[in-house]
């Protein structure tokens, strides 16, 4: 295992459960197991982790009580969140959240089929529009073709935004899939930060070896721009067709071997340092 920059953040996190405490929502697509901030903090020590950001999972809907619970428990030294929302939440709410340590608003426009680019386009500017004042950014888990067709809306957004899972790239297709340019050309002109998360969602191969080369050119795009989540606990639908009220069981993902592929994919120290502890400081606001 390489040396662990200190200050080194996980960007992609959840916690779920106890489910009598936090409730998740009826128009679910899948039901997690218990993944509680004990077990949380517990892996992120084992990698040698300093900091985390807690992701409102889409099982909870725009409930955010879980993962404020998840910051409360973590701290603010150690924390930060990234909330949904819906048309009930209140600007006080917001504020509330913000003192808790959330920075950022999802839109998952995967999970819900929302491939449309004019209802994707008026999710992120409306959303961008409701946390403008807080100073947070839009985080979008969306397609590399939805990115592309918005490719202006999201040069002009407010806030920047966050794209979950490396975009969504297919790790057998390379550098050659549609769409990718787009987001590299957004890289460049430093209008996103790209999440290098959930590797083995998008990988044909054991070890991911497919989703190197796309990696590095995210890296060398733009690496003031990218950021590491492990996504733990690596939850999601295990299969279509599948009662979504059953418990899903969590994949088996090797998070150590993750967090060593990107410093292969860093390729030297310095870079690795931006990914794990430059970047995500100055996108979530912590001390330098």
């Amino acid at each position: 295992m390489f040396p662990v920059p200190p200050g080194a953040c996980d960007c992609h996190t959840h916690v779920f459960g106890p489910a009598a405490s936090f409730p998740f929502a009826a128009g679910r697509t899948y039901t997690p197991g218990e993944a509680p901030p004990d077990a949380l903090l517990e892996l992120q020590n084992a990698l040698g982790l300093d900091r985390v950001v807690l992701v409102q999972p889409s099982p909870y809907g725009a409930d955010n009580a879980c993962m404020l619970d998840g910051l409360r428990r973590l701290g603010p030294a150690r924390g930060r969140g990234v909330a949904v929302i819906d048309e009930g939440t209140t600007e006080a709410a917001l504020r509330d959240m913000h003192d808790a340590g959330v920075r950022g608003v999802r839109i998952n426009l995967h999970t819900a089929g929302r491939t449309d680019p004019a209802m994707a386009r008026a999710m992120l500017l409306g959303a961008a529009r409701r946390v403008a004042s807080l100073g947070w950014h839009v985080q979008a888990y969306t397609e590399l073709s939805v990115i592309a067709a918005l490719r202006d809306t999201i040069l002009d957004l407010p806030g920047g935004l966050v794209i979950d899972h490396f975009g969504r790239p297919e790790g057998r297709r390379g550098l050659s899939q549609p769409g990718l340019d787009a987001l590299l050309d957004l890289l460049r002109a430093g209008a996103v930060h790209v999440k290098l998360s959930a590797a083995h969602r998008l990988s044909d191969w054991p070890d991911c070896e497919d989703m190197a080369p796309l990696a590095r050119a995210m890296i060398e795009a733009n690496p003031d721009r990218v950021l590491w989540g492990s996504d733990w606990p690596h939850a999601g639908p295990s299969g279509g067709g599948s009662d979504p009220s059953a418990v899903h069981p969590f994949r088996q993902v090797d998070d150590r071997r993750a967090l060593a592929r990107l410093a292969e994919w860093a390729g030297d120290e310095g870079r690795l340092r931006r990914l794990l502890v430059t970047n995500p400081a100055r996108l979530y606001g912590w001390p330098l």
